[in-house]
């Protein structure tokens, strides 16, 4: 036997007898996206028959109710269970009181979708940057945001989202205590059937720019920094998810995603409650700025940025591309 003959009579374990053909590969994968995992963010504007661009955003659009309804109902006809919207209002002030009226597009949005497609899961995000005057998420002292008063506001104004018939509120503000004052409200008047999905460990992220240019919420002045974690830190993200859930948080979330998969998967070994991760816009806008210039396979890139998302414990992932995404499953 010479040494050719020996090296290939020594391998007996041949790994790559399970990734010759797609179907072998299918077989035995590890990971697998499905749409029922997917939440389709949308934004709600005044108006009809409004559907504007997010320039730095490709296929992103603010939505009147009508074109949000249409959106939703074709997510729902290729699988997508939940979308999750955010408003953008008529008026601005220094309190964002628009984020609480019965008329505001969220809540118009809330009732129109329940009336035409009940089944769909409703998740409205409950923060006040969009609807401030300064763009900040609550009550300024100064040019501080103070945190009780903030609290009472976004208590308010996730009450009004479950009036309307919300299935999830999803407070984005990371005040501290707003899930537990949250949570007494909605029981106190008997709505114990809404869930709370917290932005648990949100970062104060360079990769929120094309929101804010579709939620029309960038900050007059400063930045988030004094609520918004650090990026450096992990253990005070799960210091932060333990409040949450023991406040009563029903479904627990990362965001970004991709930048923070180590931190998905902290979260869901430790805690092991339901984990949302959200592939922010600034994730979305690379990959789409990327394929427009020809330099990656956007259906490729998508999807393995989505699987790296899934593969760190994420449950349920709010992303942009869930259309896209669910088209390919």
């Amino acid at each position: 036997m010479n040494v050719t003959e020996l090296a290939t009579f020594a391998i007996t374990k041949r790994l790559r007898r399970l990734r010759q053909t797609e179907s072998f590969r299918a077989l035995v994968r590890e990971t697998r996206l499905t749409p029922d995992a997917l939440v389709y963010p949308l934004f709600a504007c005044p108006g009809e028959g409004v559907r504007r661009e997010v320039p730095s955003m490709p296929g992103v659009f603010q939505l009147s109710i009508d074109e949000v309804v249409r959106e939703a109902m074709a997510a729902a006809d290729e699988g997508i269970r939940a979308v999750l919207l955010f408003g953008l209002p008529e008026h601005k002030d220094a309190e964002g009181s628009h984020a609480w009226r019965p008329d505001a597009p969220v809540q118009r949005a809330v009732r129109a979708l329940k009336r035409v497609r009940p089944e769909l899961l409703v998740i409205t995000d409950v923060c006040l940057c969009e609807y401030t005057s300064h763009g900040h998420c609550g009550v300024l002292s100064g040019e501080e945001i103070v945190n009780d008063p903030t609290v009472a506001l976004l208590v308010r104004t996730a009450l009004s989202h479950a009036e309307a018939g919300a299935d999830i509120v999803a407070p984005s503000d990371m005040m501290d205590g707003r899930v537990r004052a949250i949570r007494s409200a909605l029981d106190e008047r008997g709505m114990q059937q809404v869930a709370i999905m917290s932005y648990a460990a949100k970062y104060c992220s360079a990769f929120y720019g094309p929101f804010r240019e579709a939620a029309d919420s960038a900050p007059a002045f400063g930045d988030r920094r004094s609520h918004q974690m650090d990026p450096s830190n992990v253990e005070e993200a799960l210091r932060e998810v333990a409040l949450d859930i023991e406040e009563g948080a029903d479904i627990v979330m990362v965001k970004p995603a991709l930048p923070y998969l180590d931190v998905i998967w902290r979260v869901k070994e430790r805690f092991g409650y339901p984990t949302a991760a959200y592939q922010v816009s600034g994730e979305y806008a690379m990959l789409k700025a990327a394929a427009q210039h020809g330099w990656i396979d956007e259906p490729r890139a998508m999807r393995e940025a989505l699987t790296a998302i899934r593969r760190a414990g994420a449950d349920i992932i709010i992303t942009y591309y869930a259309r896209e995404l669910a088209r390919t499953l």
